[in-house]
């Protein structure tokens, strides 16, 4: 049994694709690449197919990550391509690996999220960013299925910074983005969270739905505060490749008489 691992972006409108649509999606492109898949036993089988902190619907992502488990062998590049092809576009396999380290799930410890705010000035978003950050905690609340939750969303963040939106757009048109980096804790903090936490000590409402995007997640650093690529390990462990024939002849054949 060969296990692969993939990278997949949510793009565009595809970003209002539930987990359960992708899963189907999906599921139909192993089937058009005929891909080999392995099946778990039972009444009703089903491909082996494990799903890594999959981004809430309505949120775009470049960062997503599943793993197959496959009957033989196959390159993780080819099988890259089909699949992509065989998905809608902006439900993009944008990377592949063959699965040489466990614990992918264990690597997942932080996101890195760009929120756009329109509608919200940089020196508005910047004043409400400092004070947040300089607070102790930051408590908001959040219905879930057992009722309203109140958590601390400050300590969940690692960095939280406002930049200006990049010149695609009049001038005179308010808009700031927000790079955040959250670390994985229970309970999740996601990133309107963040904005709940930022209107409750800044006052900051956005007049329109902020735009999130999920740029990557990963290993979280603290020294160097970074996130660091998850597929990594699993590159450095690949075998080196053997030395081609020309190599190895040009490498040890003993050199000729001197004239």
């Amino acid at each position: 049994m060969q296990r692969i691992r993939l990278r997949y972006t949510k793009r565009g409108r595809l970003r209002f694709t539930s987990h359960r649509d992708f899963q189907r999606a999906f599921e139909r492109a192993l089937r058009r690449a005929e891909v080999p898949m392995a099946y778990s036993a039972g009444f009703t089988p089903h491909p082996k197919v494990s799903y890594a902190n999959a981004a809430p619907t309505g949120v775009g992502s470049e960062a997503e990550y599943l793993e197959i488990a496959l009957t033989a062998q196959r390159d993780p590049e080819k099988l890259r391509a089909l699949l992509d092809e065989s998905l809608p576009t902006g439900l993009d396999i944008i990377d592949a690996v063959e699965v040489r380290t466990s614990g992918l799930a264990d690597r997942l410890t932080a996101s890195v999220w760009e929120l756009r705010l329109d509608g919200v000035t940089v020196d508005a978003a910047e004043k409400a960013v400092a004070t947040f950050m300089a607070a102790e905690t930051v408590e908001v609340q959040r219905k879930t299925k057992n009722g309203m939750r109140t958590f601390d969303t400050r300590g969940a963040v690692a960095e939280l910074q406002a930049l200006p939106a990049q010149a695609d757009r009049p001038l005179d048109d308010a808009c700031a983005i927000l790079r955040l980096v959250v670390r994985h804790l229970t309970p999740a903090v996601r990133p309107d969270d963040v904005l709940s936490g930022l209107q409750a000590v800044a006052d900051l409402a956005p007049p329109v739905p902020a735009a999130v995007t999920r740029l990557a997640q990963g290993l979280f650093d603290e020294e160097s505060g970074t996130v660091t690529d998850p597929l990594a390990p699993d590159r450095e462990a690949a075998p080196a490749a053997p030395p081609t024939a020309a190599g190895t002849v040009s490498a040890t054949a003993p050199e000729g008489p001197a004239a």
